[in-house]
């Protein structure tokens, strides 16, 4: 008997297929074989003159949807279909989740298999969990699929009919999405609170004293700070109203300013200073839950520096080698076999002593945690060391921080002391406050926030000296210190990973995805960590509050999200809520209908700023100010690294007085004797040597170095910038020309290394492009690669042989976005649910062929241009937010289903639904 065994990916495939006994074949459906169409190319002729049919849903036919197989799916279904033809039996391991058991029952409708069919599920990738799995299989779950495909129409129906109204309105090729837009609606609001922050400013003292005690331990120095005068508390930074900078009302404390701080300091630096109290709290900390998707996504990107889509890519990875448990889960408990796993590791790693009394489990107390996984964790009855795994680089840091977490639920509190000392001098109270690790439990193992647990536990330690009432310490030093309360913090991926959680929008599993499209959409832009929204998120965010409110709001998102979990329990009907959500009275569709014609394109382009003259406007090319003169209207673009709480009227001077006046004439070439101009453009400050005329249209432009500003650039810093390229020298072993320039990523140097390609590598720290020698190059050429962005790929991660056409090689190199192949100058993704070691030649042709067809035919007419894009912007919006594989997911359509005789999973539409299913399919 043969068994066709079908999962989302090879990696997968190639894991499982190792613990299934001979006779079982694994193949990958390369993650969703149908989906609604993404472009009007995929629409089928049979329905393209239908109204709904660039919807993708029929929404005048119970919301019926339009699935269609997409072109690089069809090889793959075909191939399915061949395999089954020599199986006897179907078994269905796609993931257990909404997404995976969507996949499956499409699987069911394009094979159509006339074999028997399981479904086997589980939750991670070990020889114990698939034996179990293989004999405990079920069928396909109809809520699950249900819950899915209404959460599916659903996006779509907010993508495809909110983006349309915003390429009329604010500018073409935006979208807006069901949790999208709220997430970006509340990056703008934090940083219309950074723009209305007002600073408040406020001085206190810092005194070091010495203990000077009989017993070593009675004597050293320490720390202590200003609290009170007179009794009375002396004013901190949350005192102040970030509206006004000065101290809220109603708060009774003192405002210390330079003059009254000094003063203080002078006269009671040589006054008798003693401990007129101290107290000590012991404190217990319990180790925090093991992994969700959520926290896993918060903890990787403050810890390892990973991006919430870097964070899911590795963590899938991780899964489908057998490594970690499912990583999609909103579940903190852990199974009997991981506690005892934990618990192993604990004893043999750190002794009984660390060891929790008891076995610590944990609840979820979220109502709609995702189906009945565990939390991420490491795989297996027995838990290997990250060393023990032969993992590198991010998949080893990644395996080790759930590795730490996980053991850390099992063992002991930590139990510390937090004293606290009170000293007075004259009317001054002084505060100085210690803590001490009385024994670090689950310490030993993580820290959460640090990669070192034995420094952060060092670090948490503030030792102070054995102090007691009456004690008159020393005063060895007094600094009187000023302060300025900062804005409010922006969201890094992390901080809005937890607010989105906490508020209850979207789902953990989306957020990667959401974030990423956020960035590529261009409503933000990552400057360090933080996410920034640009001007254009401004624009949309105040159209959708003005017009469509409750789609921003972030409780009415929640309560929707909600219901989408309640369709996934039986508790509530898919259909009535759609139609009412879309086609009732106050619906989606009727609102747009009645407020498309009041919405002013110009006023929706307009962003509201406050204390300024000129206006904000969005335009084709991006955000410019616009002003009124006396000659006329007055346009000037704004850097495109310019953020919206940044813009301050001097800046606006700048820009339109460049724009009006010509730019600032820095001094003449001493060689050319041309003139040199420090102007501003879209992407930041530049130097300009010449001017613009009918002969040189393009004269040579430099960026300005980071640290260099428009102010403090000199002539000749601006003549060297204006000659960049340097060439250095020749390379000692190739003889090849080494360059130092300046790029989009910064200050670098080059290595031409002729037929092998060319090195690059940044500069560091105090390099400067200007100076740097010959010598220096070539200690940074000898470094080992680590940059990021296009230069980056100097070095291929694979080498897949030569192009059968002009024998140039093919490689697989790392890029910004993960793997990609290249030969010559065409780039392609890897094909989705293919890894880096899996691909193939034959599969990289096929991919770099399929990228240079997709370039080809861009060329098209405008008008199909724009429709075949206008289709993708919008479709991409509402797959990404509800797309939670790294593989390519798409969606369902559950159907009304009856079991065969003989029990199986074969679900059937009714005949109506599966003539258009057909159709669509075809």
């Amino acid at each position: 008997m043969s068994t066709l065994v079908i999962v989302e990916s090879p990696t997968k495939a190639k894991t499982i297929r190792n613990y299934l006994p001979a006779g079982y074949r694994v193949e990958a459906s390369m993650g969703h074989v149908r989906d609604l169409p993404q472009s009007a190319s995929d629409i089928p002729a049979s329905v393209k003159g239908e109204k709904w049919a660039q919807l993708g849903v029929n929404v005048e036919s119970d919301f019926e949807p339009l699935y269609v197989v997409p072109q690089d799916k069809k090889k793959v279904v075909k191939e399915l279909k061949e395999a089954l033809k020599h199986a006897d039996e179907l078994v269905l391991a796609t993931d257990e989740d909404r997404e995976g058991e969507s996949i499956s029952w499409h699987l069911l409708q394009l094979l159509q298999p006339k074999v028997p069919i399981k479904r086997m599920v589980f939750h991670e990738i070990t020889q114990e969990a698939i034996q179990e799995a293989i004999r405990n299989c079920r069928d396909v779950d109809e809520q699950l699929v249900r819950a899915q495909e209404t959460r599916r129409i659903l996006d779509r129906l907010v993508g495809y009919t909110l983006s349309p109204l915003l390429w009329k309105k604010i500018a073409f090729g935006l979208s807006a999405g069901r949790v999208q837009s709220v997430a970006v609606r509340l990056l703008v609001n934090r940083e219309r609170q950074r723009r209305a922050f007002h600073k408040g400013s406020y001085w206190d003292l810092k005194a070091t004293l010495e203990a000077r005690g009989e017993a070593p331990e009675a004597k050293g120095e320490f720390e202590a700070r200003l609290v009170s005068l007179n009794g009375v508390k002396v004013a901190s930074g949350s005192d102040f109203d970030e509206a006004t900078g000065q101290v809220a009302a109603g708060r009774n404390v003192v405002l210390l300013n330079e003059a009254e701080a000094r003063a203080l300091q002078d006269r009671i630096r040589d006054r008798p200073w003693i401990v007129t109290n101290l107290e000590e709290r012991p404190v217990t900390r319990k180790p925090s839950p093991p992994f969700t998707t959520s926290t896993l996504q918060q903890e990787a990107n403050r810890k390892l520096g990973l991006s919430a889509r870097d964070t899911m890519r590795v963590a899938q990875s991780l899964y489908e080698q057998g490594y970690i448990t499912y990583m999609r889960t909103d579940s903190v408990n852990l199974s009997q076999q991981a506690i005892a796993a934990a618990r192993a590791c604990v004893q043999e790693m750190y002794g009984a002593q660390y060891l929790s009394p008891q076995p610590r489990q944990y609840s979820t107390k979220s109502k709609g945690a995702q189906e009945a996984h565990e939390a991420i964790r490491p795989a297996g009855s027995t838990f290997r060391t990250p060393q023990q795994t032969g993992l590198k680089d991010r998949e080893l840091r990644l395996y080790d921080l759930i590795w730490k977490r996980t053991v850390a639920t099992q063992m002991a509190e930590a139990r510390q002391t937090n004293i606290t000392v009170q000293i007075q001098v004259e009317e001054a109270g002084f505060r100085a406050t210690g803590k001490r690790i009385d024994f670090p439990g689950f310490f030993r193992a993580y820290v959460e926030g640090s990669d070192d647990p034995d420094a952060a536990i060092e670090d948490q330690e503030v030792i102070l000296p054995r102090l007691q009432v009456g004690d008159t310490p020393a005063c060895v030093d007094l600094e009187a210190i000023g302060h300025e309360t900062q804005p409010p913090a922006r969201y890094t991926e992390a901080s809005l990973v937890k607010t989105l959680e906490s508020e209850g929008i979207g789902r953990p599993s989306t957020y990667a995805s959401i974030i990423g499209t956020i960035i590529d959409r261009g409503y933000a832009q990552m400057v360090g960590n933080a996410l920034v929204p640009t001007f254009t998120a401004f624009a949309v965010t105040s159209l959708l509050e003005k017009h469509f409110p409750d789609l921003v709001d972030t409780s009415f998102t929640a309560r929707m999200e909600e219901t989408l979990d309640d369709i996934s329990t039986g508790e509530v009907a898919w259909l009535p809520y759609l139609k009412e959500f879309y086609l009732g009275e106050s619906g989606l569709e009727t609102q747009v209908k009645e407020r498309e014609s009041h919405i002013d394109p110009t006023e929706a382009r307009t962003i509201e700023l406050e204390n300024l003259d000129a206006k904000v406007r969005i335009g084709r090319y991006g955000a410019f100010l616009e002003v009124e003169g006396d000659e006329g209207t007055v346009k000037a673009s704004i850097p495109k690294d310019l953020t919206p709480s940044d813009l301050d009227p001097e800046q606006v001077e700048t820009l339109l007085r460049q724009k009006t006046e010509g730019p600032e004439k820095l001094g003449f070439h001493p060689e050319t004797g041309e003139p040199i101009y420090v102007l501003i453009g879209a992407y930041g400050p530049y130097v300009q040597l010449g001017d613009v005329t009918e002969d040189n249209p393009k004269p040579k432009r430099a960026s300005l170095p980071k640290g260099v500003t428009p102010e403090n650039v000199t002539l000749e810093q601006a003549v060297g910038l204006l000659a960049l390229p340097r060439t250095l020298g020749l390379h000692p072993e190739t003889g090849g020309k080494i360059q130092a320039s300046l790029g989009r990523f910064g200050p670098y140097v080059v290595h031409d290394q002729g037929k092998e390609g060319k090195e690059y590598r940044s500069l560091k720290g105090d390099d400067n492009v200007l100076t740097i020698t010959l010598e220096r190059a070539l200690a940074l050429l000898a470094e080992p690669k680590a940059g990021r962005g296009r230069r980056a790929a100097a070095k291929p991660l694979r080498e897949l042989g030569v192009h059968p056409e002009d024998e140039e090689p093919i490689n697989i190199y790392d890029g910004p976005y993960g793997p990609y192949i290249k030969h010559g100058k065409v780039n392609a993704s890897l094909p989705e649910g293919q890894t880096v070691e899996e691909i193939t030649l034959e599969t990289a042709l096929a991919a770099l062929a399929a990228k240079a067809s997709s370039k080809k035919s861009g060329k098209s007419s405008k008008s199909t241009k724009a429709t075949k894009t206008s289709s993708k912007k919008a479709a991409s919006d509402t797959t990404e937010e509800e797309k939670p594989k790294t593989t390519k997911k798409t969606t369902t359509k559950r159907a009304s289903t009856t079991k065969t005789a003989a029990k199986k999973t074969s679900t059937k539409r009714t005949t109506a639904t599966n003539s258009t299913r057909k159709k669509a399919a075809s």
